[in-house]
């Protein structure tokens, strides 16, 4: 048998589901060692690149640049020379990898006839199936345009919980009430297909619909396939019906990796089928047509994740806030004698906040938590892991100072220095921006004097640092100038209070009104 390995979209960290290919490094043809680089895949927080798990030759690519894919997606086929092309096909085809046409003519064996001969196999380690297609959309009953389903008496029944089968096959099961333990599975481990459940009723006497070929606009240059089986929204598929717009030209953002409304729409500006702008002109004006006064600019993966996130968290988290004003004059003054005297050490104002937290957490356990919605229970961590906010052209991210209560001022620093460089370059690994647990947003920078910040689930807290500003205060009876830095803590009330959050505030006031507190 043939030797056929796939390379799959990889899971880079806990909360990535999906990847966007942005360049392929390698052509088709070209032969890589393990650990050659492949591709960049873009994710919502980090544009890694994939290297090659294996040795190999590229012999078919599956994802093109710009199309969006969930972990465990076939982005490419790597095979030797004496595989043939019939043969890559389909395997393709059996695994759902809906992005490749089915094979011509030419491509088969003699006669007209599939290449007999089932290829072997082989995904890349430690990355999950690709998603099969889905059924026809609305066969509940089994009936489509191109017949009808009969399932013979031999296959009726309840299919039980445990029975090895794709969420599709799963689905069809019910719709059409089968029995998937008297289907045999031909995928890996023996993974019960949609395929296998339609020639499981063949074989039993039965017939299966077929499907209908959706009516196309006939613009040049898109697909003609049948896309009844890509998985989409019911409002994305009436959309792209109405529109006539092939699914398989639309790129699959939405939910599970399915094709969403945004996506449709997307696609109907990709091939300018949205009409032109009617204007009744005034008497004496230009004819011309005037271009629209503004510009649409789709959401990243970045900022979908944000969004996504921060939405959660405003509307899941019940948020309220504590502003203190910290007198930091003792602070600036130890800051520009250590960097006076250390050499190779510029320490800022923030690299103080960071330590500071890292001490109040410590004396304040209680609020370095995370909050398990899904147990309802809370994660206390004895190490202070602060996120730190990174600006960046395409979002926000944030990456980690692990352990920060046991590290120096001067560590602190040159930690946070690398990881926004790394950060601005797309070069973070997951675990240095997943898994904090507690969160420094700090706008001081912009003169911003003071704000509210979202909390970053599942974190309990985040602080909003504002700008230093000499204003004045009441000392001893008399006014006097001080330079005051504004901070507002922002708690999840499901598991910080507001005397829990009040402490945690005193405890940081101590350390920056105090800096030498933050030396020993």
């Amino acid at each position: 048998m043939s030797d056929i390995k796939l390379i799959e979209v990889p899971k880079w960290g806990l909360s990535m589901d999906e990847g966007t290919v942005t360049e392929w490094l390698i052509e088709e043809g070209t032969s890589f060692a393990k650990g050659d680089l492949l591709c960049e895949i873009e994710t919502s927080k980090i544009t890694n690149e994939l290297e090659a798990p294996f040795d190999g030759v590229l012999r078919r690519v599956v994802a093109k640049p710009g199309e969006t894919l969930p972990v465990g997606a076939v982005l490419a086929v790597s095979a030797e020379a004496a595989v043939s092309d019939a043969e890559i096909e389909k395997v393709l085809t059996s695994i759902g990898a809906d992005q490749v046409p089915v094979p011509t003519e030419s491509e088969r064996s003699p006669g007209g006839q599939p290449t007999p001969a089932e290829p072997d196999v082989k995904r890349t380690p430690s990355a999950p199936a690709a998603q099969e297609s889905a059924p026809a959309a609305g066969t509940n009953t089994g009936a489509t345009a191109g017949g009808t389903t009969t399932v013979p008496q031999s296959l009726r029944g309840r299919t039980e919980d445990d029975v090895f089968a794709t969420p599709h096959a799963h689905r069809l099961a019910d719709e059409l009430t089968i029995n998937l333990g008297l289907v045999a599975g031909s995928g890996r481990e023996g993974r019960i297909s949609v395929q296998d459940v339609q020639d499981a009723i063949r074989a039993a006497g039965g017939t299966v619909a077929q499907a209908p070929t959706p009516a196309r606009s006939g613009v040049p240059g898109r697909s003609t396939q049948d896309d009844s089986t890509i998985d989409a929204t019911p409002v994305a598929r009436r959309l792209a019906r109405t529109l006539g717009i092939n699914l398989h030209d639309c790129r699959a953002t939405g939910s599970r990796g399915r094709v969403c409304e945004a996506d449709i729409r997307e696609a109907e500006r990709k091939f300018r089928l949205l009409p032109d702008p009617v204007t009744t002109p005034l008497a004496g004006e230009d004819t011309a047509q005037v271009a629209p006064g503004y510009e649409t600019i789709p959401f990243t993966a970045m900022r979908k994740a944000i969004g996504r996130r921060l939405q959660e968290s405003k509307r899941n988290a019940p948020h309220f806030r504590l502003t203190a004003d910290l007198q930091i004059d003792n602070l600036l003054a130890l800051r520009t004698q250590i960097n006076a005297t250390v050499p190779a050490v510029k320490l800022s104002v923030n690299d103080f906040v960071v330590k500071a937290c890292a001490a109040a957490l410590r004396k304040v356990p209680d609020v370095n938590v995370q909050f398990d919605e899904a147990a309802q229970s809370v994660l206390r961590y004895a190490s202070a892991d602060i996120s730190v906010a990174v600006a960046l052209p395409s979002g926000l991210i944030t990456p980690i100072v692990r352990g920060a209560e046991s590290k120096t001022l001067a560590e602190i620093s040159g930690e946070v220095h690398s990881l926004v460089t790394k950060a601005k370059a797309g070069k973070l690994s997951p675990d240095e921006f997943q898994g904090g647990t507690f969160t420094v947003s700090n706008l001081g920078m912009f003169g911003v004097r003071e704000f509210d910040a979202i909390i970053n689930p599942p974190q309990g807290a985040i602080l909003a640092v504002g700008a230093g500003q000499q204003r004045p205060v009441v000392v001893d009876g008399q006014v006097v100038t001080r330079t005051m830095l504004t901070v507002t803590l922002s708690c999840d009330h499901r598991v910080i209070d507001g005397a829990l959050g009040a402490t945690f505030l005193q405890e940081l006031q101590r350390f920056v009104e105090s800096p030498a507190l933050m030396l020993v």
